[in-house]
């Protein structure tokens, strides 16, 4: 089926079979290797990614069914060379580890800070239970995003006002 995506700001035409899952169109037709695959059910958020501004698990949407959304991964983050605010809060408070669980993290709490970036530790904890990471305990995690946020902040007052919130909005696990 052809398909059409708008990734990290371009766009794509693509021809993909029907069961194929965004995870895989993303790292396999498109070479965005920074969405990683580790359960396959949803469970562990290494492949989250953005669609139409909500945080979704890579894995369990077809490729079919994000055709002509916008869709953000970790790789469209940064602004060219530079990181973005939360990749440099990341890096500056050593909230990674091993890098596995990394990308789906950034992608989380990105879409999150875009949402919200008032959100208090307990919304960000809440919305990072649905991502698991082996090696860092989480609080240097929740400390780069305490971080980021004035940097969301001063984004969302630059554009004047709350962004646009995308429907059904960020949430973690039910």
């Amino acid at each position: 089926m052809k398909i059409a995506l708008t990734i990290n700001g371009g766009d794509a035409v693509l021809d993909v079979a029907p069961r194929t899952t965004l995870a895989d169109c993303l790292r396999h037709d498109l070479g965005l290797t920074g969405t990683h695959l580790a359960c396959e059910q949803g469970v562990c958020g290494s492949c989250t990614v953005i669609v139409d501004g909500a945080a979704v698990r890579g894995c369990l949407v077809l490729a079919v069914q994000a055709d002509g959304a916008e869709i953000v991964t970790v790789e469209g983050l940064a602004d060219g060379d530079a990181l973005s605010p939360l990749q440099d809060a990341f890096r500056r408070h050593h909230a990674l580890q091993c890098g596995f669980c990394t990308a789906g993290i950034l992608t989380t709490l990105h879409a999150l800070l875009t949402e919200n970036p008032d959100a208090e530790a307990d919304e960000i904890r809440h919305v990072l239970s649905g991502n698991i990471c082996r090696c860092t305990g989480y609080i240097p995690i929740v400390e780069a995003a305490l971080d980021a946020r004035a940097a969301y902040r001063a984004r969302r007052d630059a554009a004047g006002g709350d962004p646009i919130r995308p429907p059904g909005g960020i949430s973690g696990p039910s």
